[in-house]
């Protein structure tokens, strides 16, 4: 694997973090963001400065971290992506532990392509 994927793995697993806390508190700050993704604090704040330099997040004036729209298309598909792969997982007979860690690498190794053609593969069978 390529450095330059596992950096776009660890900004997709931030502004999935930070789209889910978001969507918990209403409200998303660097400390939220270390809890939910166990690591340091320092940590948050070199990456959040990536994003904020890559124009996926911006920061208010109390220091709240806040999804631009190109930051929140690329949370919310990947979160489309770990929901749908965990859920298939389970529904498989997969124990909730797994299917959420191997959902999560799932969702950075595959394609937005390859996931739509998964999607209504499963749908038309479903259907038939």
């Amino acid at each position: 694997m390529n450095s330059m994927h596992k950096h776009n793995e660890s900004q997709e697993d931030y502004l999935e973090a930070i789209l889910r806390i978001l969507q918990d508190k209403g409200y998303c700050r660097s400390i939220d963001v270390a809890e939910h993704l166990s690591v340091a604090k320092p940590s948050v704040s070199v990456a959040v400065a990536k994003l904020r330099s890559s124009g996926l997040v911006e920061m208010d004036s109390a220091k709240m971290i806040l999804l631009t729209e190109e930051g929140k298309r690329l949370a919310e598909n990947t979160y489309a992506k770990h929901r749908f792969f965990k859920d298939w997982l389970v529904s498989l007979g997969v124990s909730e532990e797994r299917a959420e860690d191997e959902a999560c690498s799932i969702e950075h190794d595959i394609s937005e392509d390859t996931f739509g053609k998964i999607v209504d593969f499963l749908s038309s069978s479903l259907q038939a």
